[in-house]
Parts: C-alpha cells; sequence; structure tokens
C-alpha cells in the first residue's frame, strides 16, 4: 500500500488519537497493521503513526493533557482473508472482539471485522467485495 502519496479531495487529512497506554496501543497497532500492509510511519517519544493515523499520549503537546474519546475507525482491507487476518491479529495483541469477520446489511459485498482497541476505540478492517456501490445521498434538513 503506497503511503507517502498526497490524496487531493480525501475528506480527513489525518486523525489524532490520545490514550493512556502508548505501548499497548503500539503493540495492538503494529499487529493489525501488519496484516493490512499498512507501514509504521515512525515512533518518538510518547507517540507513533502510520499513514494518517497519529496515537499519542495525553503528555504530547498537541493532546493539551486530554485523552480523545471513543471512536470508529474503520481500515481498508485488500480482501476477505485480510478482515480475517486483522481480527485475529488484533484479539491476539491486546484488542477486545466487536464482531467477528462476516457479511453485513450496509450494501452487497461488505465484509467487516470489528474489534475495540486497548482504549476501547471501535475499530474495523473492511473489505467492500465486487459489488461495491457509492454511498446513497442523504439529506440533512436543519
Amino acid at each position: 500500500m503506497e503511503t507517502q502519496e498526497l490524496h487531493r479531495g480525501r475528506l480527513i487529512d489525518h486523525v489524532q488519537l490520545v490514550v493512556r497506554d502508548v505501548a499497548a496501543s503500539q503493540k495492538f497497532y503494529e499487529a493489525v497493521f501488519a496484516v493490512l500492509d499498512v507501514p509504521m510511519g515512525g515512533t518518538g517519544e510518547g507517540y507513533f503513526w502510520a499513514d494518517e493515523l497519529f496515537v499519542s499520549s495525553k503528555e504530547s503537546p498537541a493532546a493539551q493533557g486530554v485523552l480523545t474519546g471513543r471512536h470508529h475507525l474503520a481500515f481498508q482491507a485488500k480482501d476477505r482473508a485480510a478482515v480475517e487476518a486483522f481480527h485475529k491479529a488484533a484479539l491476539g495483541a491486546g484488542g477486545k472482539d466487536n464482531g467477528a469477520p462476516g457479511e453485513r446489511p450496509y450494501h452487497p459485498g461488505y465484509y467487516a471485522a470489528f474489534v475495540l482497541d486497548p482504549d476501547g476505540n471501535n475499530i474495523e478492517a473492511v473489505f467492500h467485495g465486487e459489488a461495491k456501490r457509492s454511498a446513497p445521498s442523504v439529506k440533512i434538513t436543519f
């Protein structure tokens, strides 16, 4: 997976998670990213990153002493086997099951697994299969 390429027009540029235990989080994310073919970007005192995900301790200057709340992050997988490997690796690295690999009703071919990371974030690996459709339009009224 090419992670050094600039992607214009993406909705999210990067995400920062502020965690209680950087070492436990790093163990978890290194394991799941290894099976998803996402290289670690780097590490430093109290932080690490991969692609556009930055994880730090609350002592990090950017964190301003506050942990982030619970988030749901979904990582793309190249196939169903990668979703299954993600689930197994995540559980082996301290994650908790939050949905075994399987088809989901979101659209035909949506195959995903869910785990809770060491801080309770809902982390998903998803393969959209060959039946990927564009998301339906949603009208929001204020």
